[in-house]
C-alpha cells in the first residue's frame, strides 16, 4: 500500500501528512463517491455547495466550493489534476479562494483489503504551504482534522450503502 503517490517532496515552508481510513465496504462503492469531483458534498460535511466552473468532472475541471460557516474562509477554487479509474487515484489542487490552505495539493487512493475481506483502505495525503502566522504543527493539525472528518463521513455513508446492496 505504500506508494510514491503519498510521499511528495516538501519545499521551503510546506508541510504535509497522510491520513488513512479502513472502510468496510467494497472499493467500487467507495470509488463511486470519491471520484465525483462535482459532488464532494456527498460525503465531505464541511462543504455547503459545489459547482463546476470549467470542464465536465474529468482531469482539468475546476470547481468552486462554498464551505460551511465556522471554518476559516468562505470559498475554495479547486482543479482536478488527475482522475484514474483503473488505479483509483484522484489528485486535486486548490488554485484560489478565501481560506488558509495555500498551494494545497491532495492525493487520494483506494486499496482493496489484502486478507480477502470486504474492505477498502482509503489514503489521503497532502502538501500545503505553512501560513506566515502559523506553524507546521498547527497547519498539519488543521488539515488532518478536516481530512479525518471527511474520511469518517465517507466510511459511514459507504458502509451504510454496502449493507443495502
Amino acid at each position: 500500500m505504500e506508494s510514491p503517490l503519498h510521499n511528495p517532496a516538501l519545499t521551503g515552508r510546506q508541510c504535509g501528512s497522510k491520513v488513512s481510513q479502513m472502510i468496510h465496504a467494497p472499493l467500487p462503492v467507495i470509488w463511486s463517491m470519491v471520484r465525483q469531483f462535482d459532488n464532494p458534498q456527498a460525503y465531505k460535511q464541511f462543504i455547503r455547495s459545489c459547482h463546476l466552473i470549467s470542464g465536465y468532472g474529468g482531469a482539468g475541471s475546476v470547481r468552486e466550493l462554498r464551505v460551511v460557516s465556522g471554518l476559516p474562509g468562505e470559498s475554495s477554487t479547486e482543479r482536478l489534476d488527475r482522475l484514474d479509474d483503473d488505479l483509483h487515484v484522484m489528485v486535486f489542487s486548490i488554485v484560489g479562494g478565501d481560506h488558509k490552505l495555500v498551494n494545497y495539493q491532495s492525493t487520494t487512493s483506494l486499496h482493496e483489503e489484502d486478507d480477502g475481506g470486504v474492505g477498502t483502505v482509503v489514503v489521503e495525503s497532502y502538501v500545503v504551504d505553512i501560513p506566515a502566522d502559523s506553524c507546521r504543527e498547527d497547519t498539519c493539525l488543521f488539515a488532518d482534522m478536516i481530512i479525518g472528518c471527511n474520511l469518517k463521513s465517507l466510511a459511514k455513508i459507504a458502509e451504510k450503502m454496502a449493507c443495502c446492496v
